[in-house]
């Protein structure tokens, strides 16, 4: 797992899909769905820190572009 997108389809593989129209929200989430996953032993600890850490990494680039576009208006 390497992208947002190996992420994203980690999640489809149990049926998950996440849309809420927001995206920060929509990261939220996805952080709730993986702990689900994890504590249900459906994920290794690797898998589980790679695919947080990269929840993570989006959700500090969409918070910096959110700050970015405050600035602009």
């Amino acid at each position: 797992m390497k992208t947002f997108y190996d992420v994203q389809q980690l999640l489809k593989r149990y049926g998950i899909f996440i849309y809420t129209g927001s995206r920060l929200s929509d990261l939220e989430m996805m952080e709730t769905e993986l702990r689900e996953l994890y504590s249900s032993q459906l994920l290794d600890s690797k898998e589980f820190q790679v695919a947080m850490l990269l929840i993570r990494h989006e959700t500090q680039q969409e918070i910096e572009k959110n700050k970015k576009g405050d600035y602009n208006e």
